[in-house]
């Protein structure tokens, strides 16, 4: 009966939009040098993204989050996370053709740390994002979307420099298909 429901694929289809904006923001502005930029459009294509299309998550690490705490179904958690999952690799593909070089485009473990060092941060700047999507969730605040906007910009910030500061498997998978590069995929 939810397969059959206007709702499910209006969130089916904004979790694809979602994603496919955010993503293709972030890649853009990963061209720049240094994490500050790709931390900074990500920060606000995020609070944009909640201020216009409220719940999506544009992320399968928070579709996870609200399966295993039961705030979504089994079947809206795996039609969301596909439909992030394919909204990212059409952002990668875009942004492969449009941009002159894709080295930008996917996260990788630096030569700053240890792939374990990258786990470790990777790890810490997401939990603050699930941290700051279930309080505004519960919350229902009207500056939800800086919030968010600010704890994606501030965990890509402290992650970049190690993993890359995606924290979002979407955002890492998208690009890996579409270049064909996988070193330390796992850690994002």
């Amino acid at each position: 009966q939810e397969l059959r429901s206007g709702h499910f694929w209006r969130g089916v289809l904004a979790e694809l939009a979602a994603t496919l904006i955010f993503v293709g923001v972030v890649l853009g502005a990963s061209t720049a040098p240094g994490p500050l930029a790709p931390a900074l459009a990500g920060g606000l294509a995020a609070g944009g993204l909640v201020c216009s299309l409220g719940g999506s998550q544009a992320n399968p690490a928070l579709t996870l989050a609200l399966l295993c705490t039961r705030k979504l179904s089994a079947l809206r958690g795996a039609a969301g996370v596909l439909a992030q999952c394919t909204g990212a690799t059409l952002a990668s593909a875009a942004a492969r053709a449009a941009l002159p070089d894709d080295t930008g485009l996917v996260t990788r473990v630096s030569a700053v740390g240890t792939a374990g060092m990258a786990l470790a941060w990777e790890t810490f700047a997401t939990f603050q994002l699930a941290l700051a999507a279930f309080a505004v969730a519960e919350n229902a605040a009207p500056q939800a979307g800086l919030a968010l906007g600010s704890a994606v910009a501030a965990g890509a910030l402290a992650a970049g420099p190690f993993s890359g500061g995606s924290m979002n498997p979407a955002r890492s998978l998208g690009p890996a298909i579409v270049t064909g590069v996988w070193d330390d995929h796992w850690v994002s």
